[in-house]
């Protein structure tokens, strides 16, 4: 299989030298790189054209002629590549150098399997190890993975995210089923809910990345104790709730017109958007939140949708 790499860069000079140098250094080498650039202020795609006249494999380089924001950058890049495989790249990680190969086996021992992603290293800026691993942070326990390994990420991912982009490839089959990525969704979420829902999907228990945590990164996976969680849902307002049903929503009419969606996960979806519908309106000024609270967790909701017992005492307690 052809095997296309997706980068998308923005003011990333300082560590984007690295990556490129892993994505060259691996022991199966890519068989097509697309480099959208996002109107960089620095030498980003002026180092992306640099490597590209040294690359042992073709390099796309692609300047937006306006900021597009990571998610239609995201949009653009996959777009743009024409392999069978589409192997999602962030600027400021290192790969490991069998990270193509081992993705590239798992998409071949499962050939039902739509995407594959991995665990990762979390290092610091300069690639010290934090001390655990990208599946430790967003508590994806083995077993849940077992869940995934049986068919079942579809229901699993719309409890909440799963998987991280910069772990991710994807048969390029799908492409016409993702894109266009809607604005407000991030594009790795959207992407596998997605093809989740029509495919399988393969796991690759190894870290196969350095998945690097800096102050100017966009998105990013800090390990949280209970108090830190409890300051993330401290910033939750209604919009919040309001934002999450619209973005199911959004997927729930794309998937009503995908052939092979079956009707069981259309009406899980709606149920989804119906449960992020009551959570906000809850919040609307005068609302009694105790029934609409006893009903969802009484009709297992909170623990299908949502983080259980935790959104429950969100809902008691915070805005």
């Amino acid at each position: 299989m052809r095997l296309s790499v997706a980068l998308c860069t923005y003011n990333g000079e300082r560590f984007l030298p690295e990556q490129l140098a892993s994505i060259r250094g691996q022991t199966r080498p890519p068989d097509e790189l697309v480099v959208c650039d996002d109107v960089s202020a620095d030498r980003s795609a002026a180092i992306a054209r640099e490597f590209a006249g040294r690359a042992p494999f073709p390099v796309r380089i692609e300047v937006n002629e306006t900021n597009l924001g990571s998610t239609r950058n995201f949009n653009r890049a996959v777009g743009l590549c024409t392999g069978d495989v589409i192997v999602l790249a962030d600027q400021d990680d290192v790969w490991l150098p069998h990270k193509l190969a081992a993705l590239e086996a798992a998409l071949a021992a499962d050939r039902d399997a739509g995407f594959v992603f991995s665990d990762a290293q979390m290092v610091d800026e300069q690639l010290n190890p934090l001390g655990y691993a990208l599946w430790d942070a967003v508590r994806f326990r083995p077993r849940e993975q077992e869940r995934f390994r049986r068919g079942a990420a579809f229901e699993a991912l719309l409890r909440r995210y799963r998987v991280t982009g910069a772990t991710m490839a994807f048969r390029a089959v799908y492409r016409d089923l993702v894109l266009p990525i809607p604005q407000e969704w991030v594009h790795d979420a959207w992407i596998s809910l997605l093809i989740s829902a029509v495919g399988r999907c393969a796991l690759v228990t190894d870290p196969l990345i350095q998945y690097r945590q800096h102050a100017r990164q966009q998105l990013g996976e800090k390990k949280r104790g209970l108090y830190g969680q409890y300051l993330v849902a401290r910033t939750m307002s209604r919009k919040t709730y309001e934002a999450v049903a619209s973005r199911y929503a959004a997927a729930l009419e794309r998937l009503r017109h995908v052939p092979g969606v079956g009707a069981a996960q259309l009406a899980i979806l709606e149920k989804k958007v119906d449960h992020y519908r009551r959570r906000t309106a809850m919040r609307d000024p005068g609302a009694w939140r105790v029934p609409i609270i006893l009903r969802e967790y009484l009709r297992g909701n909170y623990s299908r949708f949502s983080l259980g017992w935790k959104a429950v005492a969100q809902d008691l307690f915070l805005g």
